[in-house]
């Protein structure tokens, strides 16, 4: 091995390690125990700063203060972040984070006093102590920031991508919805948002332009290496990773594994060999995996093939003539009910007819 190869050996190394959950990682508000184990999808929204929403003002100073209608007032202008954790692991939701805060507090808050960055330089620890102090309430950064995740479940995101041809949901155009929904259910908590950053899925200007169109009334920017280059994105993508690193936890003591225990999957990642090495060790032979695995994900389908790891053949019937079926073979003639109706009458003997009468 070269000295070049040794280098992106290294590399990969470092950046699983960066991937990779501590034992005893801080348990957000944003997991959902009961959905993570039932393999459902979900969204949490945290409360939104009352500095963030000004009071509503009245529609009228003339009028009665006992029939006064009022009118939502703009909260002060704020700058909101998008970032996700968890694309690429074949273990664990794929979790999108938005971040949000008044704009004149986004660099000296976020970068100088807490010294958020992209997630995937920042140690497990340092992100796990971040979204500690943004969850404790009496903070800064509690009092004058908002943030939201949606998990994507793997069994979602593997129903998506495995729909038959012509109808499949690929991950890009589930990462998307989950992006809009998300902001959308920022604005509807009356939050002001004027500026808009996204860490790019795709093209920057095609996934810009989209939007824009779905958000007129803010600056958008989507960027590649968004999550370095803007505050709010940053600590957007350490709420996406901290809820993933929990939720993979979660799932993980669900499996056995003692609290506190260092999980055998690793990081999630395919190229994790402990992953791969734990998906070949704990496959069922008939059912796989559970809510933790996105089967949709070739080291998945590889281990699921007929021969590998153990796995058994299914058989699915097909029916028979089912190209030539018509609509009239569902219903019945009369004669047939006749001949029915016959049968069932002579199993205790025959009949009588009217003739006997």
């Amino acid at each position: 091995m070269d000295d070049e190869d040794t280098q992106m050996t290294a590399a990969v190394e470092d950046e699983i390690t960066l991937e990779t959950p501590l034992p005893g990682v801080f348990i957000p508000p944003s997991i959902n125990e009961p959905a993570l184990l039932l393999g459902d999808s979900y969204t949490y929204f945290s409360p939104v700063p009352p500095t963030l929403l000004l009071p509503p003002s009245p529609s009228s100073p003339s009028e009665s203060t006992t029939t006064t209608t009022t009118t939502p007032a703009p909260g002060p202008p704020c700058v909101l972040g998008v970032d996700e954790a968890g694309r690429g692991p074949v273990l664990g939701p794929m979790v999108y984070g938005i971040f949000y805060l008044p704009l004149p507090l986004s660099d000296p808050l976020l970068r100088t006093t807490h010294h958020f960055d992209d997630s995937k330089v920042l140690t497990p620890t340092f992100r796990s102590s971040l979204m500690a102090t943004l969850c404790t309430p009496t903070t800064d950064l509690h009092t004058s920031c908002g943030w939201a995740i949606s998990s994507l479940s793997a069994r979602d995101i593997g129903a998506g991508m495995l729909r038959p041809a012509g109808a499949g949901y690929n991950l890009n155009a589930q990462a998307m919805d989950a992006t809009v929904d998300l902001i959308r259910g920022v604005y509807a908590r009356g939050v002001n948002v004027t500026e808009i950053y996204v860490d790019t899925i795709g093209p920057p200007a095609t996934y810009q332009a989209k939007l824009e169109r779905v958000f007129p009334m803010a600056k958008v920017t989507v960027a590649k290496k968004a999550d370095s280059l803007y505050p709010s994105v940053s600590a957007a993508s350490v709420c996406a990773k901290v809820t993933r690193d929990a939720a993979l936890e979660t799932l993980w003591r669900n499996r056995g594994g003692g609290e506190g225990e260092t999980m055998d999957w690793g990081s999630g990642y395919p190229s994790d060999v402990r992953c791969s090495s734990w998906l070949k060790a704990n496959m069922h032979p008939l059912f796989g995996w559970g809510p933790e695995c996105r089967f949709s994900w070739g080291t998945a389908k590889d281990l699921l093939e007929v021969g590998k790891a153990g796995s058994v053949k299914v058989d699915w019937p097909v029916d028979e003539d089912a190209d030539t079926l018509r609509m009239t073979d569902f219903f019945v003639g009369r004669d047939e009910r006749e001949k029915d109706s016959d049968e069932l009458g002579t199993w205790f003997g025959t009949p009588a007819g009217l003739e006997a009468f």
